[in-house]
């Protein structure tokens, strides 16, 4: 009972402590400029918790992510950004619209909203997991949003949960609204990630022993 309750409490300070230094690096990069880098930084952390890494140094791990990531993270969330926007202007266009092809655009423009945001949720993951060009994280986040259905569900689910929790108790803002939110987007994109590698590396196996055949 003893060893449960010290692990309950070093699980809440390391939380709370990780929540603390996401939002003051937030504020370190002038709120904007600090978002990308200080939401990268949370997700290399709660990525070395799923990998058992629970004694990592929280300060030096999200000081280090932080510098080394600020630029590179900034210019791509920029690129969402932009992104962003233009489905924002398309969708109101839409909406100013009349007429059965204005409701259709409208459909289609908010399904490519829907797909965009869930493209973003699954680039903090794979940003910390995977080592890629700028590009191939922009292409890979949208291809892994549109083949991985029940993960989305699974993270939806998990974040209205969450979300409810923190609406209806809203003193957990300053202390859980980021990690507990990146740390389950972290758990099932983990999983969904060892899935798609075991499928690829089956689908190599097996095209060397077609190889080796022939």
């Amino acid at each position: 009972m003893g060893r449960m309750l010290q692990e309950v409490s070093e699980w809440i300070v390391r939380l709370v402590w990780t929540n603390i230094l996401w939002f003051a690096f937030i504020v370190a990069g002038l709120g904007v400029f600090g978002i990308m880098p200080a939401t990268v930084a949370l997700f290399a952390v709660t990525r070395k918790w799923k990998m058992k890494d629970l004694d990592v140094s929280l300060w030096k791990t999200f000081k280090e992510t932080y510098k080394k990531e600020f630029i590179r993270s900034n210019c791509i969330g920029l690129i969402y950004a932009a992104i962003g926007f233009f489905l924002y202007v398309d969708l109101r266009m839409a909406e100013s619209m009349d007429g059965t092809f204005s409701v259709i655009l409208y459909v289609f423009i908010s399904f490519i909203i829907l797909l965009y945001l869930n493209a973003i949720v699954h680039f903090f993951p794979m940003y910390v997991h995977y080592h890629y060009s700028l590009k191939d994280y922009l292409k890979q986040s949208f291809i892994i949003s549109l083949i991985s259905p029940v993960s989305t569900i699974m993270i939806c689910i998990g974040l209205f949960f969450i979300g409810y929790l923190i609406t209806n108790m809203p003193g957990l803002i300053p202390f859980i609204s980021g990690v507990l939110p990146a740390y389950w987007i972290m758990n099932v994109c983990i999983k969904r990630f060892k899935t798609l590698e075991q499928q690829q590396s089956q689908v190599n196996e097996h095209m060397k022993i077609e190889q080796s055949i022939n």
